[in-house]
């Protein structure tokens, strides 16, 4: 294995570590991948429904302290790394 594909596979693991979701995690490779995430593509890569995915985004702001969100309210909230 390369250095990137243990990186990533560690990265998973502690992600799993932490009793993230299977969503969760893809959500966070996603921003790691694109710098950003908002509720609408969350939905779209997780197929979930808008309150899920406000749910889990906002676990992963407030309880996980792995996202930061930018914005107030609606289609101008993003997610970002903390």
């Amino acid at each position: 294995m390369n250095r990137l594909c243990i990186f990533i596979a560690t990265r998973a693991k502690l992600l799993n570590e932490l009793r993230l979701k299977d969503r969760q995690i893809k959500a966070v490779m996603y921003v790691k991948e694109h710098d950003k995430i908002t509720n609408s593509e969350y939905q779209e890569i997780n197929s979930v429904s808008k309150r899920t995915a406000t749910d889990e985004l906002t676990e992963l702001v407030d309880i996980f302290l792995i996202f930061k969100k930018l914005g107030t309210a609606g289609s101008s909230v993003i997610y970002e790394l903390a």
